[in-house]
């Protein structure tokens, strides 16, 4: 294998090539712009996810060695394009291939028997995964957080450069509509043009004039966003010599043609730069570096409680919490806190980057990065965690109003939120993470603020988004995937569920096509289906959804962890027992009597509905004693029951009986004569034959479940499908 040295040497040779900047115009059409007619769909998206695809990082990698000399924009013949373009492909493969190499050094037989071969201590094994890193943020919700994030600065942006990242992103959107509105007329260009006249590159191009037409900005505001983000004529970028180097593109993504023209080949670039750019431009007047960091604190902590209100409620949601052991001592501080039944989300927030000598495999910096931005926002949040089981302690909001949390909290869910993309963050999360086992305390969830925004965006139910943020901290050991937002994806369409004997599954990143499509519809105004469809477009419809639903608004602990169970349901067994559930009520409806099933789980919980119309004070008593017994029974660790009205049907009470099993001799005797529970089909087929047992029901008589309907077009038609 060749050295990287070698390739990258080679790399950049060929990017100085004559015309080479036509290759680039046309991976760029070819790896990042989706073609669709009508609605997007996820096939529409598949060539996103291939392994052949080159990605943002590469391409800048081929811009960045371009720029390092005069620009030559004449017009490659059809070969020769090609013969650049399988040549780049070539030399990528070779240096991907340099970099993940570098994971066998080292390698022994008696290093790996002993446990003491690690490669991933290694600071240059860590240079591969930060590289080809998948992108953790949509272009568009760079520029409409970039817009929040820098609202605060606008006095001395508009002071120092003239305009506002509002604006700048404003100008971002019209470059973007102008490169779609000019699609068809660069087409129909080319149907008229020679074949070895061909070229992509006018279809990332763009003038001022257009962009004045559409960013409804005065001229001068759109020339100096324009020139901020242009690189400089005489940039030779000179710094570039390493893979790892700092890139002048990244920096500044618009190049200036000879027609006059600016071209932006990545649009993502633009947006990613409109994000970045301005921290470092502050930075750099010392005088202004205080207010520079409190508003990127501020922006963090206030985006995170924002999102979250969308899911929770304003009431449930506080922001900027003290933590008090004694009435004058604080022991610590909470970014967000939200207080949901006897469920607790601690948030901690934290603004650092990974540097730049860290990307370049510095395992001392890697690591320091890694603990001011993630290490350090969990320490914290732990010490908050034992804090909040401590009833000695106190959270006092900043007006000096007392923030009350449950007497018994059931459980408490850690976020490590950073505010800026982090390469490879799930993967250091998983290599250097360093955590505590703290009582009734999940795993924490290391995300950025683009993970927390995509969430709160799709999971808007307060049972939707804990089901999702409890199973994704249990299966923290279970699942690896390049990002939250594949995870997440999958969840959207799969319904997230690892069983307990699965040591490792992968999630490949076409998982989140139908996420980032719903999201583009939502944000970005394409067509397409706004939610994906699965869990979110199927549960919702059935009756054990609207249970869920009905559950979800009263918050109360008892039923939170049914809500959970059931959430975690396939959906067959959702539609199966919704059928139950609507058979029991149709019974007591038609017969006034009290009627019951029950399924159990293999992972050691069950549920009893219980359907009847009876006060309360008669139904509860005996539903939660049916529930001890049965619990007893099936030794399991967690037991539910729910009842239920006949009308709807809807949610009366619910029974949670959480404790250890222990053996008795007197629960022996009562529960001797139990059966085991029957199978879901086996429920079902035994609630519609118990209907009709009494007596002999005519194909053309009313239906016994009260629906009205003749009984051939209803209960017999469910029995025989």
């Amino acid at each position: 294998m060749r050295s990287e040295v070698a390739v990258f040497a080679d790399l950049a040779a060929l990017c100085r090539r004559p015309g080479y900047i036509h290759a680039i115009a046309h991976l760029c059409f070819r790896d990042n712009v989706i073609l669709c007619a009508g609605e997007m769909k996820e096939a529409d998206m598949r060539k996103m996810f291939s392994p052949s695809r080159l990605i943002r990082t590469e391409i800048n990698t081929l811009l960045g060695l371009m720029i390092k000399v005069d620009i030559d924009w004449s017009v490659p013949p059809p070969t020769t394009t090609q013969d650049y373009i399988d040549n780049t492909e070539q030399l990528l493969e070779e240096l991907h291939h340099c970099l993940s190499g570098e994971f066998f050094t080292g390698l022994t037989k008696e290093g790996v028997e002993s446990g003491a071969f690690n490669p991933f201590a290694r600071g240059e094994v860590l240079r591969e995964p930060i590289f080809y890193s998948g992108e953790s943020a949509y272009n568009f919700q760079y520029l409409d957080l970039a817009a929040r994030k820098y609202a605060a600065d606008a006095p001395w942006l508009s002071a120092n450069r003239g305009f506002t990242i509002d604006q700048a992103s404003r100008v971002a959107k019209a470059v973007a509509d102008v490169h779609a509105a000019r699609f068809d007329e660069i087409r129909e260009r080319m149907r008229r043009q020679h074949p070895d006249d061909w070229t992509m590159l006018p279809l990332f191009a763009f003038s001022s004039d257009e962009i004045l037409a559409k960013a409804n900005l005065s001229g001068d505001i759109v020339e100096r966003v324009l020139e901020a983000f242009e690189l400089s004529s005489t940039e030779r970028n000179v710094g570039f010599n390493a893979l790892h180097d700092f890139n002048a593109i990244t920096a500044a993504p618009l190049i200036r043609m000879p027609s006059g023209e600016l071209l932006s080949l990545q649009s993502y670039s633009l947006a990613e730069a409109i994000y970045d750019a301005p921290f470092y431009w502050m930075a750099q007047d010392k005088t202004y570096s205080p207010a520079l960091a409190k508003n990127r604190g501020d922006f963090t902590e206030n985006f995170v409680a924002e999102r979250l209100r969308l899911v929770f409620g304003p009431d449930q949601v506080h922001s900027s919490i003290d933590v008090f052991e004694t009435k004058s001592t604080k022991v610590s501080d909470i970014d967000v806190l939200v207080v949901w039944g006897d469920r607790i989300v601690v948030v901690q927030a934290k603004s650092k980057r990974l540097r730049l000598e860290a990307r370049k495999g510095n395992d001392q910096i890697i690591r320091d990065d890694f603990q001011k931005a993630v290490q350090a926002a969990y320490d914290q949040g732990a010490a908050c965690a034992k804090c909040l089981l401590d009833k000695r302690h106190r959270l006092v909001a900043l007006d000096g109003r007392e923030v009350a949390v449950p007497q018994e909290i059931k459980e408490i869910y850690l976020f490590c939120v950073v505010s800026d993309h982090y390469p490879a963050l799930s993967f250091q999360a998983r290599q250097f993470l360093k955590t505590q086992s703290i009582d009734r305390t999940q795993a924490p969830l290391v995300m950025d603020i683009f993970t927390v925004d995509a969430m709160t965006e799709m999971l808007q139910s307060p049972l939707q988004f804990l089901s999702y943020v409890h199973r994704r901290a249990n299966y923290a050991e279970q699942l690896m995937a390049s990002g939250e937002l594949t995870i997440l994806g999958y969840h959207l369409t799969k319904n997230l569920w690892v069983d307990a004997d699965v040591g490792l599954m992968q999630l490949d990143d076409d998982f989140s096509a139908g996420l980032d499509i719903a999201m583009a519809v939502r944000r970005a105004g394409i067509n397409g289906p706004a939610t994906p469809n699965g869990v979110l477009t199927r549960f919702g419809k059935t009756t054990v959804g609207r249970v869920v639903t009905e559950i979800e608004a009263r918050a109360d602990p008892a039923t939170i962890d049914l809500g959970f169970l059931l959430l975690a349901m396939s959906e067959q067994a959702v539609t199966e027992i919704s059928k139950v559930i609507d058979r029991l009520a149709a019974r007591t409806r038609a017969d006034g009597k009290v009627h019951d099933a029950t399924f159990a789980f293999k992972d050691g919980c069950g549920i009893t509905f219980h359907c009847t119309d009876e006060s309360p004070h008669i139904a509860g008593p005996r539903l939660k004693s049916y529930c001890e017994l049965r619990k007893y029974k099936e030794r399991a660790k967690e037991w539910f029951g729910l009842c239920m009205t006949s009308r709807g049907p809807d949610v009366r009470f619910g029974v949670s009986l959480t404790y250890p099993w222990s053996q008795d001799e007197s629960m022996d005797q009562k529960t001797r004569d139990m059966q085991a529970p029957l199978p879901i089909d086996q429920v079902l087929d035994t609630v519609l034959k118990g209907r009709a047992r009494d007596r002999k029901i005519g194909r053309n008589d009313p239906c016994p479940c009260g629906s009205t309907r003749k009984y051939k077009k209803c209960c017999l038609v469910s029995r025989h499908s």
